[in-house]
């Protein structure tokens, strides 16, 4: 009798484990697998489509086939399959919007790479990413590919979106020349000067007009202050090799004079505005010897069109710059702005609230000597490098 009783027990419990697979098989019995692809049809093809029904009836059925020859099943899985990248494109493209919205450059590299990875030629993707850098100095060299990218789109006539082109071209060529303010200033000018001729908001920042300065700083100035010096004859005399060079250096000191006017005049911060004042002073002293008109050019500079790269100057003038006994004058460098050590060039769009993070790298220069005449000299001491600044400018993507 006990035995019988536990015969029956061991039965009751199979029985019961064995209730879900009976279920399961009866959910997948060929009838219901009809009813999903019935479901499927109605809903994909319907007007208007429900994907979302349709997609949960192929999972359905697909849950049930396990039959490698199931051309229903076949059909069904391309579409499923087909839903999930396009929502998972989706989902990433909401992150995409939520950062560029917060101003969060860091991923809008990031996503922004995930979204390229199916649509490469993505014009308003490649702006944003490519205008990021100014916003965050950590991405800003990667950030100045997917510039030079989105300006050959947009020259290609793709939509300059979220900008106006002449805006978006202004901002990647600001990106593109920062990036290469200490790896190619040559190049970083072109781009500097490029940025700054369409009348957009860019051209209103002086802090482009600080990295245009200090563009000239690391590459034009340094080089031709480094050929004065091996082109100078015993003890720093003067030499015709040495004047050219000069006659070129100072070409390139009335640039930099120009650039440093402009910030000043868009400099609205009082502190800022000395700091900035107080370096063009100095350089154009230097320069000329004088103050003298000094307050009429800052007065005037933004009505005259920005000065391009200056043309190399290949043999001396009739007149030559005379050599007079030098007086060593330290080059003027660009202190913190606003007290700062640390550096921040970044954009500024109406409205923005972010504080941009763009590093300013540092620079070095040669000292210089002026002649008698008014003439700027290099002289054979290297000055102190300029700090850094801070920049209160800020960018808005």
């Amino acid at each position: 009798m006990k035995r019988m009783i536990k015969l029956f027990m061991f039965a009751a419990i199979v029985a019961a484990f064995a209730v879900p697979a009976l279920a399961q098989s009866k959910d997948c019995t060929d009838e219901n697998k009809t009813a999903w692809y019935d479901t499927f049809l109605k809903n994909y093809k319907g007007d208007p489509p429900q994907q979302k029904i349709a997609y949960d009836a192929a999972k359905q059925y697909l849950a049930c086939s396990s039959d490698s020859g199931d051309q229903y099943a076949a059909y069904l899985k391309r579409f499923v399959d087909a839903y999930d990248k396009l929502h998972a494109a989706q989902d990433i493209n909401n992150q995409f919007d939520a950062a560029y919205k917060n101003k969060n450059y860091a991923d809008q590299i990031r996503l922004g790479k995930q979204i390229l990875a199916g649509d490469p030629d993505n014009a308003t993707v490649n702006i944003i990413m490519g205008v990021a850098g100014l916003g965050d100095a950590n991405v800003l060299n990667e950030s100045s590919q997917y510039a030079k990218k989105a300006i050959a789109l947009i020259e290609a006539g793709k939509p300059a979106t979220p900008y106006q082109k002449d805006q978006a071209l202004a901002y990647l060529n600001w990106n593109i020349g920062k990036a290469s303010l200490s790896s190619a200033p040559a190049d970083s000018i072109t781009s500097l000067i490029k940025a700054a001729k369409p009348e957009t908001e860019v051209k209103k920042n002086p802090q482009l007009y600080i990295d245009l300065w200090t563009a000239y700083e690391n590459g034009p100035r340094a080089k031709l202050t480094e050929d004065y010096k091996a082109k100078q004859g015993p003890n720093g005399t003067e030499t015709p090799e040495s004047k050219l060079v000069l006659e070129n250096l100072n070409q390139v000191f009335d640039r930099q004079i120009d650039a440093l006017a402009r910030a000043a005049a868009l400099t609205t911060n009082a502190t800022d505005k000395k700091a900035v004042m107080d370096n063009l002073t100095g350089l154009y002293k230097f320069r000329n010897k004088s103050e003298a008109g000094l307050n009429e050019l800052v007065a005037s500079v933004l009505s005259k069109p920005i000065p391009d790269v200056p043309t190399p100057i290949t043999s001396l003038p009739a007149t030559s710059t005379p050599t007079g006994s030098p007086t060593n004058v330290g080059s003027p460098g660009m202190p913190g702005m606003n007290g700062g050590t640390g550096g921040s060039g970044g954009a500024k769009t109406a409205g923005s609230s972010n504080t941009s993070t763009t590093g300013q790298t540092k620079t070095t220069s040669a000292s210089a000597t002026g002649a008698q005449t008014g003439s700027a000299k290099p002289a054979v001491s290297p000055t102190p490098k300029p700090r850094p600044r801070r920049s209160n400018h800020r960018v808005g993507i």
